[in-house]
C-alpha cells in the first residue's frame, strides 16, 4: 500500500536551502517514475524534478542546477535538495510515485522563499 507523506518545507530566506523528504511509498519494485510537484496560487500543478526507476533524472529547467532530487532504496526515502532558493520557487511541493501503473499523490509540503 502506498501512503506518500512529504516533510521539511517551511520558510526560508531567498538564497537558502530546504530539503524536501517523501516516504510511504515502499519498495522501488513495480516503480516506474517517482518525483516532485509544485503548485503555486493560481497555476497549475508543474512537474520539478523526476528519477525513473533506472535513476534518470529530469529537472523543470527554471531548477536546473540549483535542485537535486535523490532517491536512498535501502530507506525507501526520496529527497528534493533545494539550494539557492527564490522567492518564484514559492509553493506548496507534492511527492508523487507511479507504481504499478497507478499515481500516488502526498498531501504537499508548504514552501515559501521571502526575498
Amino acid at each position: 500500500q502506498v501512503q506518500l507523506a512529504e516533510s521539511g518545507g517551511g520558510l526560508v530566506q531567498a538564497g537558502g536551502s530546504l530539503r524536501l523528504s517523501c516516504v510511504g511509498f515502499g519498495s522501488i519494485f513495480s516503480i516506474n517514475s517517482m518525483g516532485w510537484y509544485r503548485q503555486s496560487p493560481g497555476k497549475e500543478r508543474e512537474l520539478v524534478a523526476r528519477i525513473s526507476r533506472g535513476g534518470i533524472t529530469n529537472y523543470a529547467d527554471s531548477v536546473k542546477g540549483r535542485f537535486t532530487i535523490s532517491r536512498d532504496n535501502a530507506k525507501n526515502m526520496m529527497y528534493l535538495q533545494m539550494n539557492s532558493l527564490k522567492p518564484e520557487d514559492t509553493a506548496i511541493y507534492y511527492c508523487y510515485v507511479n507504481k504499478a501503473l497507478r499515481d500516488y499523490w502526498g498531501q504537499g509540503t508548504q514552501v515559501t522563499v521571502s526575498s
